[in-house]
Formats: structure tokens, sequence, C-alpha cells
């Protein structure tokens, strides 16, 4: 065991489980493990409800939509959200920007809405939009390398947002001041956790996936190349026994 690590702060698409999938027995089992020696922390992209629910009740404390929501477990109430913050978003604005990304990739057919912008401020760029087939969604670009092209421009539109590539066909765009890295630089403020105390467990840590500003800032990262290994490297890392 590593004794200086007080925190293991993780992502759950594509580091614990398939993608919208839910949580399986094997890493549910790493999990309770882990739970005997460290606190453990969900840093999502999706609302905590959802990230709870696809744990299937795991009891876990969560920041959810990059920083805006927070929820938190206890064994009296279960599921709590405790923090929901919102953003207010000049709407023909950021639908003039979608339009410009649209026009430059000639990305001229969608099904639904062109922009999705969440209660919270929070937007998704859809490329194939808000109503499109599943499985157009997962065939259209499941190495990233479509959007990766269109990363910097759309990031260069959105200069007050943090942009990721998101999901399988559409990217993630947060108030400026959200994100996961300041997500939880906050809470470890919050909870009296210093950098060299925490272990961040993704698979998105490439330029402009959703874990990138963690590994960029620095912190103990552990790079899972798929869920099912996530187990494996948690060992290999010391942070459990053989």
């Amino acid at each position: 065991m590593d004794q200086n690590v007080k925190l293991i702060a993780m992502d759950l698409d594509g580091t614990l489980t398939q993608h919208r999938s839910l949580l399986g027995e094997e890493n549910r089992a790493v999990l309770s493990e882990l739970k005997q020696h460290y606190e453990l922390l969900m840093v999502g992209a999706g609302t905590c409800r959802r990230i709870f629910d696809q744990m299937q009740q795991f009891p876990i404390n969560i920041i959810g939509n990059y920083g805006m929501q927070e929820s938190r477990y206890t064994d009296k109430n279960g599921f709590e959200l405790i923090r929901s913050e919102d953003a207010s978003v000049d709407k023909a604005e950021v639908l003039r920007r979608s339009a410009a990304i649209r026009n430059k990739y000639a990305l001229n057919t969608w099904a639904g809405e062109t922009l999705e912008i969440h209660p919270t401020g929070m937007l998704t760029f859809p490329v194939l939009g808000t109503k499109a087939q599943i499985a157009d969604k997962l065939s259209y670009d499941p190495d990233k390398s479509k959007r990766t092209v269109m990363y910097p421009f759309v990031k260069e539109l959105f200069y007050d947002y943090n942009v990721m590539i998101g999901g399988s066909s559409s990217f993630d765009i947060v108030p400026g001041r959200f994100g996961k890295k300041n997500a939880l630089t906050r809470y470890m403020a919050e909870h009296g956790y210093t950098m060299d105390q925490v272990v961040y467990c993704g698979d998105d840590f490439a330029e402009g996936g959703n874990d990138h500003d963690v590994y960029a800032a620095g912190f103990r990262f552990i790079k899972v190349d798929h869920y099912q290994n996530f187990g494996r490297l948690i060992r290999e890392a010391g942070l459990l026994g053989d």
C-alpha cells in the first residue's frame, strides 16, 4: 500500500466501465477494496445522479458536470446532491459559434437540435445532432480522429469555455471556471488534501480528452488503457496488495 496516498479520484466511462454501461462486478470489487484504505472520488462529465445510477449506487462522493455539481454518499440518505451551479448562456452567440463549426467542416446534416444547451449552462455540440441514432453516434468517430482535427477550431471559437472531446460524436463545452482539474483542485482545498496525496485514474488523457487537464497539471496519474485492466493497473501502481 502507498501510505502517502489519501484520495483516489477517477473517471467513469472508459476507466471503470464501457461507455454508458453499468459498473461491473469485477471493478466494483476493486473499488470496495480500495475504499478500505483510501477516500474515493468520482470526477465525471455527466450529472451526479446519472453517474450514481450507472455505478449501481456504489457508495462514493461524486463531482458531476465537470464540477458544476457535487453529491455525497451517506449511510443515512444514500445519494445526496449538495451543490448544483448554473451559468448564464448567450443563446444567440453560442448558436452562431456552432453554425461556424458546421460551416467550416461541412457538417450540413444533423438530426434534432444543432446544439444542446443544458439547464446548468453546460453545452454539448453533437456533430450528428441531438436526436441522432445511437448506432450512428458510435460509428461516427470511434478513434476521435475526426474531432481531433476539429478540436483546435472549436476551442478557439469557445475561448471562454473549456472544450473537451466527449462521448463518441460530440464536444463537451463548459464555462471556463469548470473542468476536471479545477473541480478536483477545489475538492482538495475544501477537504484538506495536498497534491502529493492524490492519485487520478483516467483513460482520456490525450489533448482534448476530458482527463487531459488533470494529466497536464502534473497529478500522479494512472493511464487506464481499457476498463477491464483497471484492477491490474491499480495493483501495479502499488495501491493494493497482490
